[in-house]
C-alpha cells in the first residue's frame, strides 16, 4: 500500500514551481509552467525586433481579383527575381512573386502565387468593396521592404512553424508575414533561430494557437551566437537542398527537367534508374537531418536548454517532397510509403511526357519552351528545330478506350518512352511503370490522370480535358495553346471523326452477328457490343448538338490573366467538371 509520503513524492513529478515574477519577464506573461530558469533568464535579453523588422504584409482586398497560381498566366509577363520594387515599377511585367504562407515547408519554397503590380499596383490601391469602401491595406510603413531579401512564414500553421529564406523579388501577405535582418545581421541567423526547436519551445508560450501573429516573432529572445559564418553556412546549405528539391517538380517556375531523366541517374531500365534516383533522395534526407540537428544544437547550448530539450528531428519533419515521411500525413508503414513514393514518381513522369506531347518542355532544352498565351508548334520548332520527341500538331490529344487516332495518347507515351529509355527494354519498363501505378497506362489515362492533374495543379490546370457527360469521349488541350478554332478542331477532325469510326465499326459488328460461319458466343458479345457503341453514339451526338457545336461557333476567345476560374467556366459542359473549382 503506499504511504503518504510516497504518494507526495509521486505528485511532485508533475507539481512545477515558477515565480510570478518570473511570468512577467515573458511578453504578455502566458502561464509556461514547464519553464525552466534559463527559459526565463533568455527572455530578460533583447527581442528579436531590436535587430530585425518584422512585418505584416499586404491585403489586396480581392484575391481572385488580384492574385494567380503562376503557371496559369503567360510566362512572359511575369518579373522573377526582380531586385528592387522600382526596377518592377519600371519594368514591362504585369504580375510578380507574392508570398501567402502556404504548406509546412522550411528553408525555401511555397513559391506558387504572383501578384498583378500593373501600373504600380493601381488597381489594388484604388480597389473599394461591394459596399464602396476602399478594401487594400498596402501599408506605407513596409512598403519599402517589397522585394527585399528575408524570412516569410505561414500565419496559419498546423502545430509546426516553419520558416523560408526568401531572394528579392517577392511582395508578402498578411497570411505569409515576413522578417528583415537589419543591417549587420544576417537573414540566415533568424532563419536558422526560428527553425530551431529553442524557438518552438517559446513559441509555444508566446502563442499556443495555431494563428502565428507577428507580435510573437518579435517577442522572441535573442543570443548572440558564437562564429555565425560556420551558422550561416549551414543555413544556406540547407536552403540549397531544399531548393533543389522544390525545383525538381513542375509546379516549380524555376524546373528545369525532369530529374529522373538526367544523365547522372538515369540508365535504359528505368527501375534501375528509379533505384539510383531513390538512394540519392535517402541521402539528400539524412544530409538535411544531420544539418538540421546540428542548427538545434548551436541554439540549445546557446540558450542553456541542454536538460530541457534535444537536437534530434524526426524524419517526418525533414520538409522535403522526395521524403515519403514528411510528404505523406498519417500513419504509415515504411512499406507503404516507398509504395506511394514509386507511383508519384512514376506519374510524375507520366506528366512530363504529357507536357513533352504538348511542347511545354522539350527533352532537347531545359526550362519551359510553350508556355504563353497562343503559342503554336511554329515556336517550338524555333527553340528547338530538331526535336527528339516531336510535340502534338493541333494541340488535341484524344483519351480513349482504345487507339482510335493516329495521336492517341497512349501511343504517344508509348513513343516517349522508346526516346527516353530505349527500345530494347520497352516491354519491361512498361510493365514497371504500371505495376507501379496499379493499373495500365491506357486506364490511368482514362480514369485518373485528369484527376492527379488537377490536384497536382491546385485546381488551376494547364491542361484541360473536353469531356462528353459519361466519358465515352475524351481529348486534352494544352490552354496555353488554345485559340478560337480549338473547339472546332476537336469538333471536326476528333469528335465527328469518332463517330464516323464508331459507326463504320458498328457495320462490322453487325455483320458478325448475322455470319452465317461465326461462333455463337462472338454473336452474342457482338451484340452487346453493338448496344455499347450505339449509347456511346446517342451520348456524343447529344453532346455535339447541345454543347460543342454551338462552342465551336461562338469562337470564344479567353484571356490568360483572368486566371483558369474565370476562363474554364467559359466552357461549361464541355470541359470534365472540377469539384470546388467555382
Amino acid at each position: 500500500m503506499e504511504t503518504k509520503q510516497q504518494n507526495n513524492q509521486n505528485m511532485d513529478k508533475y507539481f512545477f514551481r515558477a515565480s510570478a515574477e518570473d511570468f512577467k519577464k515573458i511578453p504578455g506573461a502566458p502561464l509556461a509552467y514547464w519553464f525552466s530558469g534559463n527559459d526565463f533568464n533568455a527572455f530578460s535579453g533583447e527581442k528579436i525586433e531590436k535587430y530585425s523588422n518584422v512585418c505584416i504584409g499586404m491585403k489586396t482586398g480581392e484575391n481572385e481579383k488580384f492574385i494567380r497560381a503562376w503557371y496559369e498566366i503567360s510566362n512572359s509577363k511575369i518579373g522573377f527575381y526582380l531586385p528592387t520594387l522600382i526596377d518592377a515599377n519600371n519594368s514591362c511585367y504585369t504580375w510578380f512573386p507574392y508570398l501567402k504562407g502556404g504548406d509546412y515547408r522550411r528553408w525555401h519554397g511555397n513559391y506558387e502565387l504572383i501578384l498583378n503590380w500593373i501600373n504600380y499596383g493601381e488597381n489594388i490601391k484604388n480597389h473599394v468593396n461591394k459596399h464602396g469602401v476602399s478594401d487594400s491595406r498596402l501599408r506605407p510603413s513596409n512598403y519599402d521592404f517589397y522585394f527585399s531579401k528575408g524570412l516569410n512564414w505561414s500565419f496559419i500553421t498546423s502545430g509546426n512553424f516553419g520558416v523560408r529564406l526568401h531572394d528579392n523579388g517577392f511582395f508578402f501577405d498578411v497570411a505569409g508575414s515576413s522578417l528583415f535582418a537589419k543591417e549587420g545581421f544576417l537573414n540566415a541567423f533568424f532563419v536558422g533561430y526560428l527553425n530551431s526547436k529553442v524557438a518552438s519551445r517559446f513559441l509555444s508560450a508566446l502563442n499556443p494557437t495555431l494563428n502565428m501573429q507577428i507580435e510573437n516573432i518579435k517577442a522572441l529572445p535573442v543570443l548572440r551566437i558564437e562564429n555565425t559564418f560556420k551558422l550561416e553556412k549551414r543555413v544556406l546549405n540547407l536552403k540549397s537542398r531544399t531548393k533543389q528539391d522544390w525545383d525538381s517538380y513542375e509546379t516549380s517556375w524555376d524546373f528545369t527537367s525532369l530529374p529522373l531523366l538526367q544523365t547522372i541517374y538515369s540508365q535504359s531500365i528505368i527501375q534501375s534508374t528509379y533505384q539510383t534516383f531513390r538512394s540519392h533522395w535517402q541521402k539528400m534526407t539524412l544530409e538535411m537531418q544531420q544539418l538540421e540537428e546540428e542548427n538545434n544544437r548551436i541554439f540549445i547550448e546557446a540558450y542553456g536548454l541542454g536538460d530541457e530539450l534535444t537536437p534530434e528531428v524526426p524524419l517526418k519533419e525533414i520538409t522535403l517532397t522526395c521524403n515519403p515521411y514528411y510528404r505523406y500525413n498519417g500513419k504509415k508503414s515504411d512499406a507503404e510509403l516507398e509504395k506511394l513514393l514509386l507511383a508519384d514518381t512514376m506519374k510524375e513522369y507520366i506528366s512530363y511526357a504529357v507536357g513533352c506531347m504538348f511542347g511545354r518542355y522539350s527533352l532537347d532544352k531545359e526550362g519551359l519552351i510553350l508556355a504563353n498565351q497562343g503559342d503554336t508548334l511554329q515556336e517550338y520548332l524555333s527553340q528547338v528545330p530538331d526535336p527528339k520527341f516531336m510535340p502534338d500538331e493541333d494541340n488535341v490529344i484524344p483519351i480513349l478506350d482504345d487507339n482510335w487516332f493516329v495521336d492517341d495518347i497512349v501511343d504517344r507515351f508509348y513513343v516517349f518512352l522508346r526516346v527516353t529509355f530505349g527500345i530494347e527494354h520497352f516491354n519491361e519498363n512498361l510493365q514497371f511503370i504500371e505495376d507501379s501505378i496499379g493499373k495500365s497506362v491506357r486506364n490511368y489515362f482514362v480514369s485518373d490522370f485528369y484527376t492527379d492533374h488537377v490536384k497536382r495543379y491546385k485546381k488551376r490546370p494547364i491542361y484541360w480535358m473536353f469531356s462528353s457527360p459519361k466519358g465515352s469521349f475524351n481529348v486534352l488541350i494544352y490552354l496555353h495553346r488554345y485559340n478560337e478554332d480549338t473547339v472546332s478542331t476537336i469538333l471536326n477532325n476528333y469528335l465527328r471523326e469518332f463517330q464516323n469510326k464508331l459507326k463504320a465499326y458498328e457495320i462490322q459488328l453487325q455483320e458478325l452477328s448475322e455470319s452465317s460461319t461465326a461462333r455463337q458466343g462472338d454473336k452474342t458479345k457482338a451484340l452487346k457490343e453493338i448496344q455499347k457503341v450505339r449509347r456511346t453514339l446517342d451520348e456524343i451526338l447529344q453532346w455535339e448538338r447541345n454543347v460543342i457545336y454551338p462552342l465551336a461557333t461562338q469562337r470564344i476567345a479567353i484571356d490568360l490573366d483572368d486566371g483558369v476560374k474565370v476562363n474554364y467556366a467559359k466552357f461549361a459542359g464541355a470541359v470534365k467538371k472540377i469539384a470546388g473549382l467555382n
